[in-house]
């Protein structure tokens, strides 16, 4: 039986969509955690998830470094993120919190 949670860190995972949804891209420089980048801030455990629901997508970067991957939200992301962001604003100050010391 898997344990695990769907959203490993969920602070995390909403600030991705906040950001990506802003039209900013997602950098993968290796794949360890924190090998990915967004908005010039590591990304730990947000990319797995994002990617395996199909929330962002690969695309190329004919300015960008050979061995680097870039991905933007994928149409189903970003209807995906505006009802997750305006749903996240509508929590009480005191539940966000909460969600961001707990995961």
């Amino acid at each position: 039986m898997n344990t695990r949670p769907i959203i490993p860190d969920r602070g995390e995972f909403i600030d991705a969509l906040n950001v990506l949804r802003k039209g900013r891209v997602l950098v993968r420089v290796s794949d360890i955690s924190g090998g990915c980048i967004l908005d010039g801030a590591p990304l730990y455990s947000a990319h797995r998830t994002l990617l395996d629901y199909g929330l962002i997508r690969e695309f190329h970067n004919p300015q960008g470094f050979p061995s680097v991957r870039y991905y933007r939200l994928s149409e189903r992301g970003r209807d995906f993120a505006e009802r997750a962001c305006e749903n996240w604003r509508q929590r009480p100050l005191l539940q966000r919190l909460a969600v961001r010391l707990a995961g």
